[in-house]
């Protein structure tokens, strides 16, 4: 038993020198090779990576590489010179060209250029549908189911084709009565006293047409019509289909008056014409507006209307014992006879026919 122990105890002194013979070596010894199969030791100096600048701080990783030449300002050109695509082309401005131009005509073939389609030629004629509409029978639209139904004539020969084109020296007809096609013109006169609203006169008086006969050399005539005492606003006109648009009931056209009575308007009477007067033989005339004129005195009156009964205005107020001494029509259908002195006249704007073209 004393053997034993004795045995163990001379193992545990050579441990013992082993341990104190290794802290021996740790302690003289800067580190363990690292090439050695042991574990490195974490002690002693630090590897260096890369030479210390003047600055004193470590430059990690050496010297930086260089990705591509240095531009003039300093800053580093990543990549070197870019790539060319298509190979460098240079163009006049000096800048380069990525790929050579591609041609927009196949190989062998001229270049495209754009043709300009040439203007109609002007031979004179002109399609039937214009040339009836033009004549102010209808319009275009409606001169096509005229057309179709056989009523237009050419040279003495029934026409029902679409399309067809009249020549300068054909003779046109319509239900049998000869047309002429005319440009659409449009004039507007400021009628005075004394004139009879009339294309012609069997007792040889003067009528409207004589005011405006300088005017144009189209045939033109009165669209409505005013009583020879009656003053104002006159549109003259070559356009039929127009005509009949303006002058038909239908189309509530609306006319305003200025009206001068012998003696004052009462209320009464105001309120009776608003409620509508029974004229023989058409019926109750009713306005569509009626009021004293604002600083002038109560036997002067504005009426706003749009049936174009005979004398309808003069009328109304001769059923009520009244005399008209003055009857000036101031607007025909949104016209005014601004800036127009009594029998003077002026062709109205573009923009004032196609405004009665849409009413």
């Amino acid at each position: 038993m004393n053997n034993r122990r004795n045995q163990s105890n001379n193992k545990n002194s050579q441990g013992g020198n082993a341990r104190g013979k290794g802290g021996s070596n740790s302690s003289s010894s800067s580190s363990r090779p690292s090439g050695g199969k042991g574990k490195p030791s974490f002690g002693g100096s630090k590897p260096s990576f890369g030479a210390k600048p003047e600055g004193g701080r470590p430059s990690f990783g050496g010297s930086k590489p260089s990705f591509g030449t240095r531009s003039e300002g300093g800053k580093p050109a990543f990549g070197g010179s870019k790539p060319s695509f298509g190979g460098a082309r240079p163009s006049e401005d000096g800048k380069k060209s990525f790929g050579p131009k591609k041609p927009f005509n196949k190989f062998g073939e001229q270049p495209f250029v754009k043709r300009l389609k040439k203007a109609p030629v002007d031979d004179g004629t002109i399609r039937l549908n214009k040339y009836v509409a033009n004549a102010g029978i209808a319009s275009r639209r409606e001169a096509d189911e005229l057309i179709k139904t056989g009523i237009v004539t050419v040279n003495g020969q029934v026409i029902s084709e679409m399309g067809y084109k009249v020549q300068p020296d054909d003779e046109v007809r319509f239900d049998g009565k000869k047309i002429s096609s005319q440009k659409n013109v449009y004039f507007l006169l400021n009628k005075p006293k004394g004139f009879i609203t009339t294309s012609k006169d069997e007792k040889d008086r003067q009528t409207v047409m004589d005011l405006v006969k300088t005017a144009t050399t189209a045939r033109i005539f009165p669209v409505g019509r005013l009583d020879r005492q009656t003053t104002g606003v006159l549109l003259f006109t070559n356009d039929g289909y127009l005509t009949k648009k303006l002058t038909h009931p239908s189309h509530d056209v609306k006319k305003i008056y200025h009206v001068t009575l012998d003696k004052k308007l009462t209320a009464n009477d105001m309120a009776d014409i608003k409620k509508g007067i029974r004229l023989i033989p058409e019926g109750i005339a009713i306005v569509d507006d009626i009021s004293y004129i604002e600083g002038r005195p109560k036997n002067e009156i504005g009426i706003e209307i749009h049936i174009g009964w005979n004398r309808v205005v003069r009328r109304l107020f001769e059923k009520l014992d009244y005399k008209v001494e003055t009857l000036d029509r101031v607007s025909f259908a949104g016209l005014t006879k601004k800036a127009l002195g009594r029998g003077e006249y002026r062709a109205l704007t573009e923009l004032e026919v196609n405004f009665l073209k849409m009413m």
